[in-house]
């Protein structure tokens, strides 16, 4: 049974972004008030590796300490001299072609898991995500002023055959978001 610094621990680094000191109270089932003492733990239990607990009056994240930065900052300047490759490419022209597309809408017209070319295409800036309005759960991407700027166009108009494939992509996602609702019901 895991202690709750250490549950704390896993809670923050599978949520990969901050989470609200009350809904973690919750998810450890203890009282709001116990969660400063859950989180000094940790904080004690995390010096000298590299990972520290960043903390707002209501939210929590875990972060790379700041003394890692210079390694850190070697990873990412690694990752980014790369080129973008075929899969990032394809989950580019999806969001390019379809602003405002889900993860699950561009798996669905690529065929395949796109997580991997979305944190490669947001880390680089060339596109950003929203929160979907309808639906917390899920992030809008729509692609950034930097896309467009390295691409050569100012609006997603100037893109090649911008209405004819715009309107595809729509039509498969509106397709999947049919059969999705359909599959929810038959449920």
């Amino acid at each position: 049974m895991l202690t709750p610094p250490a549950a704390a621990h896993a809670l923050l680094f599978a949520s990969g972004e901050p989470l609200e000191k009350k809904q973690l109270a919750k998810l450890l089932e203890v009282k709001d008030s116990g969660i400063k003492l859950v989180l000094k733990a940790l904080t004690d239990s995390l010096k000298n590796s590299g990972v520290v607990v960043v903390e707002t009056d209501t939210e929590v994240e875990l972060r790379t300490a700041p003394e890692a930065s210079v390694i850190v900052k070697k990873l990412r300047e690694n990752e980014l001299a790369r080129d973008l490759g075929k899969a990032s490419l394809e989950t580019l022209a999806v969001v390019a072609y379809q602003s405002g597309t889900t993860r699950g809408e561009i798996d669905w017209v690529r065929g395949v898991n796109s997580s991997t070319s979305l944190r490669t295409l947001l880390m680089r800036g060339l596109i950003e995500g929203r929160e979907d309005e309808r639906d917390k759960r899920r992030i809008r991407y729509s692609v950034t002023t930097e896309a467009f700027a390295h691409l050569g166009v100012t609006h997603a108009s100037e893109l090649p055959r911008a209405e004819e494939l715009g309107g595809a992509a729509k039509v498969i996602i509106d397709e999947e978001s049919a059969a999705a609702a359909a599959a929810e019901i038959a449920e």
